[in-house]
């Protein structure tokens, strides 16, 4: 068995208590290892920097969720270059408070006896794993975990970096007509991203994400994006917050290497788990932060095939999605690299539609619709 010594100063370090690490930590920690968090903000899940969408099967994995969810979600509404929408219906989902979210699994983790740690920083991972603090503490572990975002310094340390990212840009304003479905704007002038309209009750979260080169478009395209929204009467001018980040959309990294006698494991962003198409990330933060906290307890009690069989479970539950992902993302980006991208172009890039999921559909250029 390993980690059960005096030289160590837990089992298990997490870096990172968003729900990736979160979850992470409380898996090792129900199995009685002892387990340090270590989160760089002051407060769970704040500042929010997500869109508080979550598919149903989140709460198939973390069970009742309604005291975290401000409103049930049941379609998906898509606008091509600001053309009448489709609505697709069956697209399930949870608008969440995201701090709430984000709270409830760090109460669950301490709950589980993970000690966790607000407004610590890591200053460097060394190569055998010891973890510094920006405080001038060093910490080791025999099991590292890295849920630390898409900008992991855990992934960094091993080499396994997310190189692949969009832009996002984010306002919250006022609600004022009811609304059931998750709005999609797709254009040519979001490279690599799109634009969304996510209703919260009262409120919508509206934002825009792009390749990082085509940043400079964002602030000009959501404030259009707004400023029309208002004139509709389906929004407020009010801006109540502005947040935005980065995503990772280069699809999945390698899950775990070795710095000396040290385990590494990422999960979440940190294993550049979000889809590279639609920049969803809970979902698989939540169930890849599980597994990779099992995968610890596996070697700490010494299981020498458990980080081989995190890796393969990994690839087994993400990997067709985040592949078909990254092939439909780098079609979408070449067709509008060329000039010629039409609406058959966007569909065939959208999770919306059939041509997305069909890969016998082949685009013909000047016959497309």
């Amino acid at each position: 068995m390993r980690g059960v010594s005096e030289n160590f100063d837990a089992d298990v370090i997490v870096a990172g208590l968003g729900p990736a690490g979160a979850r992470a930590a409380a898996a090792a920690a129900k199995e009685g290892k002892r387990v340090i968090a270590l989160e760089r903000k002051r407060r769970a899940g704040m500042p929010v920097q997500c869109a508080e969408f979550i598919p149903t099967m989140v709460s198939q994995e973390l069970g009742e969720l309604d005291a975290v969810t401000r409103q049930r979600i049941n379609a998906m509404e898509t606008f091509i270059e600001g053309e009448t929408c489709e609505r697709t219906e069956n697209f399930p989902g949870r608008m969440i408070s995201r701090e709430a979210f984000d709270r409830r699994l760090v109460e669950d983790a301490i709950h589980a006896g993970s000690d966790c740690r607000f407004g610590v920083k890591i200053a460097a991972i060394a190569e055998d794993g010891a973890v510094h603090l920006s405080d001038g503490q060093t910490l080791k572990a025999p099991v590292l975990i890295g849920g630390d975002g898409p900008r992991s310094c855990v992934g960094a340390a091993i080499g396994a970096v997310n190189t692949d990212m969009v832009e996002t840009r984010q306002l919250t304003v006022p609600l004022l007509r009811a609304h059931d479905a998750t709005d999609i704007f797709l254009s040519e002038q979001l490279p690599g991203g799109y634009a969304w309209l996510f209703p919260r009750g009262d409120v919508a979260n509206l934002g825009a994400g792009v390749i990082p080169c085509a940043r400079t478009v964002l602030k000009d395209y959501l404030n259009e994006l707004h400023e029309d929204l208002v004139a509709q009467g389906r929004v407020g001018a009010e801006v109540l917050s502005y947040t935005g980040g980065a995503i990772p959309v280069g699809g999945r990294l390698f899950s775990y290497a070795m710095l000396g006698d040290t385990a590494v494991l990422l999960c979440g962003d940190a294993c550049g788990l979000a889809n590279p198409v639609t920049g969803g990330g809970i979902a698989s933060a939540v169930i890849s932060g599980g597994l990779a906290g099992e995968a610890a307890v596996g070697w700490l009690d010494g299981d020498e095939d458990s980080l081989d069989d995190f890796e393969s479970e990994l690839a087994a539950i993400f990997d067709p999605a985040l592949n078909r992902a990254v092939r439909r993302r780098c079609e979408l980006l070449g067709a509008l690299g060329s000039g010629e991208a039409t609406a058959a172009d966007f569909r065939r890039g959208w999770i919306a539609y059939e041509e997305y999921w069909n890969d016998e559909t082949t685009l013909v250029r000047g016959n497309a619709a």
